[in-house]
């Protein structure tokens, strides 16, 4: 009697199991395919914004980076029209709210960094004093890219992808250090450039990184995970 509850305590450890295992593929190939979504997405935008002002230097083509979550959106709605809804599971889950709490602070940090900066801006030129400015701003693409580094790469541990965890590590962490010790400058002052050319390649690098480090964090795990599960 006792050996077969054992067996059985056994059995529906098994099955319970294989149901994780089967709901972790499943959800990684529908995260994996809107990672890869994303990814394309910001760098299409970033690519687009390049063009579009070393054309017409009109900066509101930097307002397409607003809409990516409309692009991403309905993209993603349209590639998996036909396919079949991931099921609810504890995976799932925790995946959805890894990135809903990644939107709530990138919006808002986003919004909040504008507002501060624009707040330090008035109160230099009241002042007459940019140099307190320049010194105090925030500049919220090198946050951004952490925290898209820590969605992917806790992604990564929960789906059980080492790509994912790596390239969310590297993506994020060398966006940040990049921007935050102005890498790009330092670069430019190297250069033998002329003065309009290092103007033009300041102006463009941001949007260099923006397309470069999230192809690296998101795109590259997003095609590995969809790759893999096929």
């Amino acid at each position: 009697m006792e050996e077969n509850m054992n067996l059985t305590a056994e059995r529906s450890l098994e099955i319970i199991t294989e149901q994780i295992e089967r709901s972790r593929k499943s959800v990684s190939q529908d995260v994996g395919m809107t990672l890869l979504i994303s990814g394309l997405c910001i760098v299409g935008v970033a690519i687009i914004v390049i063009v579009g002002t070393l054309l017409t230097n009109n900066w509101l083509f930097y307002l397409l980076y607003m809409l990516i979550p409309v692009f991403v959106w309905a993209i993603d709605r349209y590639v998996k029209r036909n396919k079949p809804k991931v099921p609810a599971s504890v995976i799932g889950t925790m995946v959805d709210k890894t990135w809903q709490t990644f939107g709530i602070f990138v919006i808002s940090f986003f919004v909040l960094s504008i507002l501060y900066n624009k707040l330090m801006l008035a109160a230099a030129q009241v002042d007459n004093n940019m140099q307190v400015y320049i010194q105090n701003r925030i500049n919220p693409v090198r946050i951004i890219f952490l925290m898209m580094g820590m969605a992917v790469t806790i992604n990564g541990y929960i789906l059980k992808s080492k790509w994912m965890v790596w390239c969310g590590i590297i993506g994020g962490i060398g966006g940040f250090f990049w921007e935050a010790f102005a890498v790009t400058d330092t670069l430019l002052t190297w250069s033998n450039l002329s003065l309009n050319s290092r103007i033009a390649l300041h102006n463009i690098t941001p949007n260099l990184l923006m397309a470069v480090f999230p192809f690296i964090g998101l795109t590259l795990p997003g095609w590995m995970i969809v790759k893999h599960q096929k």
